[in-house]
């Protein structure tokens, strides 16, 4: 009776919603599993699109795991993990989101029933990390490099690794002709880490085989003035002269006062103003540049000045654009026009201003330096070419990852079941409960063959006993087997071209792995309640009949 007594001791606000234990665990592996289910079916090259409409009411139309786990905006604590997974892919190696995702889902998936069984968590995350380790070790011993081979080998060994990706694209359907346009593309600006060396510029309009690579830099006609139209519209083996000021005539500001004794005196300030503009121009064209691109604005005075002269000129150039201009020409950005001399000046094979769709674009071609490339993308729809950005952006990381580290791996399933198949051989070895939690990690593997098989309407548990047949041979053949998309049957992946680097794999495991164990390891979740005192005196304050009693966020006036 005495310890009915006991008072209750609060240790947290009144209100905060604490829940422990096991049900806690097996609620944020469900709400993991379910984010995973959400983009099971984008993988793969038969995988099909997500469209997603958000309240500004923008649409888009994606089967790209990072994008679309982006969009979901997902609000369940543990089930963010899986969207910082997929951006963490999507920023490190480019590729596999999807396939990311679902690793984690399906190893959450295979750890449920032990959890429910009561196997401490400690244990399953234990064995999970051991099986990561080792499915990367097989990894790399599987691995086959592509470094040493001639420049035209690698570019087709490249070519192939692109198309892989690109196949599960929306613009798969021509894979072969946007994965060379991929690869020369990142073959022309070497090894210049920087990706915004690759300019992707969209032109809607006409079909996608109309897009093209330029080897320099292309940019959208800019806000141009009278006289724009009497400036030549081609140059060869021109000087460039970039600029960050504004060549416009400048009126004195309204707040300046000037005294003057005699009215004559006027004329000379306004001289004056007309001089300092003509000053700029004249030194311009004295530097000998045929082509003027300014950051700022070029004025109609200047354009027309120009125009007189046959020199082309563009103002008010993007940021981005106008260094890849210097990047890819060789000039330096001046701040000032004093003093231009020829090193700082820009040069490039041939300038000419030619009309793309609805669109005029300047191009630069044969740049000296060419650490540049532009891609200009057409397609019919706004959102077509947006997911065509997407997934080029995709590929010209695999290709830049290819070519760093430079081993490839079967795709199309293949090395998942054979990491699969030396995991199930290992857990035989293994005494007590870890063989089970092993062989489960193995089991999860197999998710990506059967999803491909799933998401192209084949009959999955037949694909899947072919294929563990296949690797399960002693002598070693099968290793290299996958499902075949175009048969619906099995094949040599590695025979017909279905390559991925192997960092792709080793960072999805590893990234799949990590969060699977987070999640595994949280066994309490604390929600602490808002005050809903300080929020009512927020609205009362703020004034409630102008915001309709929405108080918390609004400006004052």
């Amino acid at each position: 009776m005495a310890s009915m007594m006991q008072p209750q001791i609060i240790l947290l606000k009144e209100g905060t919603d604490t829940s422990q234990g096991k049900p806690q665990l097996v609620s944020n592996i469900n709400a993991c599993m379910a984010v995973a289910d959400v983009v099971r079916t984008t993988l793969g090259p038969r995988g099909m699109d997500k469209l997603i409409h958000d309240d500004k009411g923008n649409t888009t139309i994606s089967n790209d795991g990072a994008t679309i786990m982006k969009l979901l905006d997902v609000v369940h604590p543990a089930a963010k993990i899986l969207v910082d997974i997929a951006k963490s892919q999507d920023s490190e190696v480019g590729d596999g989101t999807t396939t990311v995702v679902l690793l984690a889902g399906e190893f959450l998936r295979e750890a449920k029933p032990f959890i429910e069984d009561g196997v401490h968590p400690q244990n399953l995350i234990r064995s999970y990390r051991t099986a990561s380790n080792m499915a990367i070790e097989k990894i790399k011993e599987l691995a086959v490099s592509i470094e040493g081979k001639s420049l035209d080998e690698k570019r087709s060994l490249l070519a192939k690794c692109a198309a892989t990706t690109l196949s599960s694209k929306l613009i798969g359907g021509e894979k072969d002709f946007f994965a060379t346009m991929v690869v020369d593309a990142v073959i022309a600006i070497g090894s210049d880490d920087r990706l915004n060396m690759i300019g992707i510029k969209k032109v809607p309009g006409g079909t996608m085989r109309d897009s093209f690579l330029v080897n320099g830099v292309a940019f959208k006609k800019t806000f141009s003035y009278a006289g724009f139209e009497q400036q030549p519209k081609k140059f060869l083996n021109p000087k460039i002269l970039l600029l960050n000021i504004e060549l416009e005539l400048k009126s004195e500001k309204e707040n300046a006062e000037i005294r003057l004794s005699d009215p004559l005196q006027y004329q000379s300030i306004v001289d004056a103003e007309w001089n300092i503009i003509y000053d700029k121009l004249d030194k311009c064209v004295k530097s000998g540049a045929k082509i003027v691109l300014s950051r700022l604005a070029i004025g109609d005075l200047a354009t027309q000045y120009f125009a007189d002269r046959d020199i082309f000129c563009a103002g008010r150039v993007a940021e981005d654009d106008l260094h890849r201009v210097a990047a890819a020409t060789g000039g330096t950005v001046q701040t000032s026009v004093n003093n231009v001399i020829d090193e700082v000046l820009g040069s490039c094979e041939v300038f000419e201003e030619k009309q793309v769709g609805n669109e005029r674009f300047n191009i630069f071609n044969g740049c000296p330096s060419g650490q540049t490339a532009t891609i200009v993308l057409r397609g019919g729809a706004d959102q077509f070419i947006e997911e065509a950005e997407r997934s080029l952006h995709d590929a010209i990381m695999i290709v830049r990852r290819a070519m760093k580290n430079s081993t490839v791996v079967a795709g199309g399933g293949a090395i998942d079941m054979e990491i699969s198949r030396y995991l199930w051989q290992h857990a035989r070895n293994i005494a007590g409960k870890s063989q089970l939690f092993i062989n489960s990690f193995a089991k999860a593997l197999e998710v990506i063959p059967r999803q491909l098989c799933d998401n192209a309407g084949f009959d999955a548990t037949d694909v899947l006993n072919k294929l563990r047949q296949k690797h399960a041979l002693p002598s070693g053949e099968g290793a290299l087997y996958g499902v075949d998309i175009n048969t619906g049957g099995i094949s040599d992946s590695f025979a017909n071209f279905v390559w991925e680097p192997a960092l792709v794999k080793v960072n999805a495991i590893n990234a799949a792995t990590e969060a699977a164990c987070l999640i595994l390891s949280v066994d309490e979740t604390v929600k602490n309640p808002k005050s809903e005192s300080a929020q009512g005196e927020a609205a009362g304050g703020m004034g409630r009949g102008r915001g309709g009693g929405r108080g918390r966020g609004m400006r004052r006036r």
